[in-house]
């Protein structure tokens, strides 16, 4: 199976419309759709308000940019699926699918109005409107291919 390679929120909100939800499993890797969703949206709206524990200033310029330079160059992002962004809070066990989706929905419509200043990426640092709107693509991509299995 190929790759997801979502980066745009075009690809994001396309793809999400087309998935097969009937067939996919209702949990994976500890996560259910509606909850890789919603840490999805939570990942979204901190571009705008600000990451709650960002990783240090050394990491974001070193680590966090050569990480995200490659997966830029790819066009896919593979990362823990598992972890959290550092200080956000876990998304519901019982989250609705449907909610969750609206609140994406609604988190990447407050992204496209959003007229800045981009907060710096958690990890990757100081990122402009396409690099975030990829990095949330990529990640958005990441989550929902361990639905359709890697």
């Amino acid at each position: 199976m190929s790759r997801l390679q979502w980066r745009d929120f075009e690809a994001v909100l396309a793809g999400l419309e087309a998935l097969p939800r009937a067939s996919l499993p209702a949990v994976v890797e500890g996560r259910t759709l509606a909850q890789a969703l919603l840490h999805g949206a939570q990942g979204i709206e901190y571009s705008m308000r600000g990451f709650p524990q960002p990783k240090p200033r050394w990491f974001q310029l070193t680590l966090g940019a050569l990480a995200f330079s490659v997966f830029r160059r790819r066009g896919w992002m593979s990362h823990d699926r598992r972890a959290p962004v550092p200080g956000e809070p876990a998304p519901p066990a019982d989250a609705d699918e449907a909610q969750a989706l609206a609140r994406l929905q609604s988190a990447i419509a407050a992204f496209r109005a959003w007229p800045g200043p981009w907060s710096p990426h958690f990890a990757y640092g100081a990122l402009d409107r396409a690099g975030h709107e990829q990095a949330h693509a990529m990640h958005l991509a990441d989550h929902v291919q361990a639905f359709l299995g890697d």
